[in-house]
């Protein structure tokens, strides 16, 4: 239904994150088993072969945010690396606003894989 609050999951990954680095950010992020209505990244990042598995297995809607518009979303964390590659924060977290769109919050700071290679934040908005 328009208008309903929807959840959207938004990830920052290096190169050489798993499925299952992506499943444990996720899975760090969404400790109350919150019903996740979308997935995001950065366009760039939302081709590849690990990004489109992780949409398939959660049979999850996924959407790719352009870089560029990042730098224009507050984060509640900061990552050096995230700051100097793509100007923002977190991209996890700048991703999960922008898909949520307009008045959409952060439930939240981005959560880290165990092994350090991925990120999740969630934030929720209203469907369009």
């Amino acid at each position: 239904m328009a208008g309903d609050a929807v959840i959207v999951a938004g990830f920052g990954f290096r190169e050489s994150a798993s499925l299952e680095s992506l499943l444990n950010a996720l899975a760090q992020a969404n400790r109350s088993g919150a019903p996740i209505g979308l997935i995001a990244t950065v366009t760039d990042k939302a081709g590849t072969s690990v990004f489109q598995k992780l949409a398939r297995q959660l049979d999850i809607p996924l959407q790719g945010i352009e870089g560029d518009s990042l730098s224009l979303l507050p984060t509640i964390t900061h990552s050096t690396a995230s700051q100097a590659c793509r100007n923002t924060g977190s991209v996890a977290e700048a991703t999960a606003l922008a898909a949520a769109g307009p008045h959409a919050h952060l439930l939240g700071p981005r959560a880290i894989s165990s092994d350090r290679l991925a990120t999740c934040a969630l934030a929720e908005g209203k469907d369009p």
